[in-house]
């Protein structure tokens, strides 16, 4: 017999401004189930889960709590100016009853000190002290929304376990692929406005998604065949029989209607990153480097050898000085002792992920081209600014819109934009996976794979670094740094501190692509699985052909221009512009017989 559940939400519909953000949502969670509530950056996410914890009112729909269930919303920027200490802070969301204790021990787990005055705090120490205070009282419903932001690998993985070990239910929100696929026992999709639901954990989602996306594909096939057939119909059949059948000539424009208003999913960003020349094959070699702050040792004595094409990966707590690190290996610090010797012709690339650094008041367009260009350089592509913010995902009516009222997520887009515009053989990236979802921080991985210079990666996503990195920089404390061949989990592995989960996985292939000049990892190499083509390689592999006829069209038509003899006398702008289009098309051409080779090659295969 099915239990009761403790909530429910039943078709709820929200609207802001024109188009729905809510339009028929529902969530029902059972005692000790785990949801993970899933979609895209905007889909309204976190306005479904305050809707859930009754902090914003539905237009329309139903929703329920047992009314004897105790129901926690982690705050996202809580208040604690009235409390002297956070330990006050977090003691004032206890009931009576409720053990006193767990607020300093909760504290102290997630690295907040209890006694500290709230005033001076960092934000990510303020966010802490709002996920101990949801934690502490111990509710029958735990509401968390990105619990994981500003919470180095350590942390994570003991707020990881301590909600594991609890039996109570839970609703939650983050981009954190590891942390969903060792929590969640069902899966919530919000996309478009409804949701879809799965009573299985994260790791089954993305086959499971892919299905209904290939299942809607279908549908839309189908209903362009009809659209053409009833197209066909209006041209001959009418004019045949000289009347006209208003009924069928209404069912086209209603047909019409419906592909029209359907709303499709949200395509996925299209990332590339733009290649400098490339160096010699010794990057950067360190030898003995240290580094003190007064009496705190945060570097002794390290030495390593990053050469060409090496991704390494920097792990450890917050404040153990990763950023330092990274500044000495660029020379953008001096070191109390030991040296730093470079390559020929670097070029670095460092993403400055502090969104401070985005002027608020700066229009979208400006922020992703500084000089005010409409044009942008990605490698060798020239892009107008227009289709460069349209492969972030950012829409037309956003291009003018202040870069302080965009999310979190669509500013890491921006910073993510500027970066990658940028020529370079070594890229920095110091956290970029801060509120990306999880389609884009796919993709994300996937491009930085396809880079053909060094990587140096900040991260506390497990499971991002297990699919970028070669290499693992480990802070083991008082200045020490050791280095480990592999992403994170095979730097369990080698440590012996893998959980079995790890093991398993450590010797399965990344997602990404490793790359030519990738370190071997130790852990043994699994055999390959068979797999099928995901709904996107499904998709590309059906209508390239399609983009191939029109790219080979307008390279017919550029080169009939092109070939007047007097063209470049009488009007040499107009020469040269043909000239450029024709190498872009020619360069997109190749690129797309590249893609649809390699997919036609994968798909034999797969039929084999």
């Amino acid at each position: 017999m099915a239990r009761p559940p403790l909530l429910s939400l039943q078709d709820i519909a929200l609207t802001f401004g024109g188009t729905p953000l809510l339009e028929a949502a529902s969530l029902q969670l059972a005692p000790g189930e785990r949801i993970a509530l899933v979609g895209r950056n905007g889909s309204g996410k976190s306005t479904l889960l305050k809707i859930v914890a009754g902090l914003v009112t539905a237009d329309s729909g139903q929703r329920f709590v047992q009314p004897d269930a105790t129901v926690r919303y982690l705050a996202q920027d809580p208040d604690l100016s009235a409390y002297p200490t956070v330990l006050d802070y977090v003691l004032s969301g206890l009931a009576e009853g409720d053990d006193q204790h767990a607020a300093r021990a909760t504290l102290e787990a997630l690295g907040v000190d209890p006694d500290a005055a709230p005033g001076p705090m960092s934000g990510g120490e303020t966010r802490r002290a709002a996920l101990a205070h949801a934690l502490a009282p111990d509710p029958d419903v735990l509401l968390l929304d990105e619990p994981t932001n500003h919470l180095d690998i350590a942390a994570i993985a003991w707020l990881e376990q301590h909600l594991k070990e609890r039996r109570k239910s839970l609703v939650l929100i983050s981009h954190d692929r590891r942390f969903l696929e060792e929590l969640s026992t069902a899966v919530v999709w919000l996309d478009r406005g409804k949701t879809y639901r799965m009573d299985k954990g994260f790791a089954a989602f993305e086959d499971w998604r892919d299905e209904i996306l290939a299942a809607e594909e279908e549908e839309r096939r189908r209903l362009d065949k009809k659209i053409e057939a009833e197209q066909e119909w209006v041209r001959y059949g009418v004019t045949a029989r000289r009347k006209r059948n208003m009924g069928r000539l209404r069912k086209l424009q209603a047909l019409r209607t419906e592909r029209r208003e359907q709303r499709k999913a949200t395509g996925l960003a299209d990332m590339q990153l733009a290649g400098a020349e490339r160096s010699g094959k010794r990057m950067i070699v360190a030898k003995g480097l240290t580094k003190s702050f007064g009496d705190r040792t945060v570097v002794a004595d390290f030495s390593t050898t990053i050469m060409r094409g090496d991704r390494v990966g920097l792990v450890g707590p917050n404040g153990v000085g990763k950023t330092t690190l990274i500044n000495l290996l660029l020379g953008r610090l001096k070191p109390d002792a030991g040296t730093v010797t470079y390559g020929v012709d670097l070029k670095v690339n460092l993403l400055d992920q502090r969104r401070e650094a985005l002027d608020p008041t700066t229009p979208l367009r400006h922020a992703i081209s500084p000089s005010g260009s409409d044009q942008i350089t990605v490698g060798d592509t020239t892009k107008h600014v227009a289709g460069y913010l349209k492969d972030f995902l950012f829409t037309p009516e956003q291009f003018n819109t202040p870069v302080g009222a965009l999310s979190g997520g669509e500013r890491m887009r921006v910073l993510l934009g500027r970066a990658f515009a940028m020529p370079s053989n070594i890229l920095v990236l110091d956290e970029p996976t801060n509120d990306l979802d999880l389609e884009t921080l796919d993709l994300l991985a996937e491009v930085i794979s396809d880079y053909d210079g060094t990587l140096i990666l900040v991260s506390h996503d497990r499971d991002f670094i297990d699919r970028t990195v070669t290499t693992t920089l480990v802070a083991e404390g008082d200045g020490t740094w050791s280095e480990y061949p592999g992403g994170y989990s095979d730097m369990l592995v080698q440590r012996g501190e893998a959980p079995v989960r790890a093991i398993e996985n450590a010797g399965k292939p990344k997602k990404a692509k490793d790359t030519k000049d990738a370190r071997p990892s130790t852990a043994a190499a699994a055999p390959a699985k068979k797999g099928k083509l995901s709904f996107r390689e499904k998709h590309d592999l059906e209508t390239l052909p399609a983009r191939l006829e029109e790219l080979e069209a307008a390279i017919a038509r550029l080169s009939d221009a092109l070939a007047d003899p007097n063209l470049y006398a009488r009007d040499p702008a107009r020469f040269e512009k043909l000239t450029n289009d024709l190498s872009t098309r020619q360069a997109e051409k190749d690129a797309a017989e590249e893609r649809w080779l390699e997919l036609e090659m994968k798909r034999e295969e797969l039929e084999a």
